[in-house]
């Protein structure tokens, strides 16, 4: 390859997951790896060995999710994973296949770090090279799994879209309301600790990762009182709160519709701190 073609931009399709960089990421495979053969092989070769999808880009029948791991350690020459990573079986046998031989010892030296230290780990990962790889391993070690502290401060924001039940003769009945649900705002682990089997992670896209923030969560109940009740248990205090009004007659969604249960439409936020 030369210095010409070396910013040439490859598009991947790893199991129907859609990828770009540049031929000198690819370089910085080993250079049995798959991946390294790229940059010399010629176009009816990449279709013969990869084959190529209906776009013409490279396909790669191999994890298109995990792959992304494998392009950021070509990219930063070191091995960087989310905290309480859960697939380090399945990357090594992705790493396998790339043949990186520097990747797969380290994920080697992360389970033996974790396994000292009491942490959880994969008890099948093996480091299966022994010698030097011109990636930089070291830096590798030192800042992919060194987890900082977690923090057991900080804030929690429960809110919920309600109305009042309205009675006879479309009459608002201030003694009732409804709630069609509580959402759960705040960093990931603080939020379990506190909801525990209570909270539904389902409409969070990243439910792997806990060390960050969400607005996805909501409860599996609709009981205000009891989230309350769960916030001080906790240690929680209510720091802060917010409503939208009572009333929504002279909204839009009050112009649009005679329902008169959409008249009483509100939405509160109510902010909790643990210090």
């Amino acid at each position: 390859m030369t210095e010409d073609n070396y910013l040439d931009v490859v598009e991947l399709n790893v199991g129907g997951v859609t990828y770009a960089t540049t031929l000198g990421t690819l370089q910085q495979a080993e250079p049995d790896s798959p991946l390294a053969t790229i940059t010399t092989l010629n176009s009816s070769d990449i279709r013969a060995i990869f084959g190529r999808d209906s776009k013409n880009r490279i396909f790669i029948d191999r994890d298109g999710v995990l792959f992304r791991y494998i392009l950021d350690y070509l990219r930063n020459k070191r091995l960087s994973l989310p905290e309480n990573f859960a697939e380090r079986d399945r990357l090594k046998n992705e790493a396998d296949y790339y043949r990186l031989n520097g990747m797969i010892q380290a994920l080697g030296q992360i389970r033996l770090y974790t396994s000292s230290n009491g942490k959880s780990s994969n008890d099948n990962i093996t480091p299966r090279a022994t010698g030097v790889n011109s990636i930089d391993l070291n830096s590798s070690l030192m800042s992919s799994r060194v987890p900082a502290p977690r923090s057991n401060t900080g804030y929690i924001v429960v809110g919920y879209r309600g109305t009042f039940a309205f009675g006879r003769d479309g009459l608002a009945d201030v003694k009732f309301r409804k709630i069609s649900r509580i959402l759960v705002c705040g960093r990931v682990h603080l939020c379990r600790e506190v909801f525990g089997e209570t909270l539904n992670e389902s409409r969070d896209p990243d439910h792997g990762q806990t060390d960050r923030y969400t607005s996805r969560f909501f409860l599996k109940h609709t009981f205000l009182e009891q989230a309350f009740d769960m916030l001080g248990e906790a240690s929680f205090f209510m720091v802060g709160c917010a409503a939208s009004g009572c009333s929504n007659s002279t909204s839009e969604i009050g112009k649009q519709t005679d329902n008169e249960e959409n008249r009483w439409l509100h939405y509160n936020e109510f902010v909790f701190y643990r210090s």
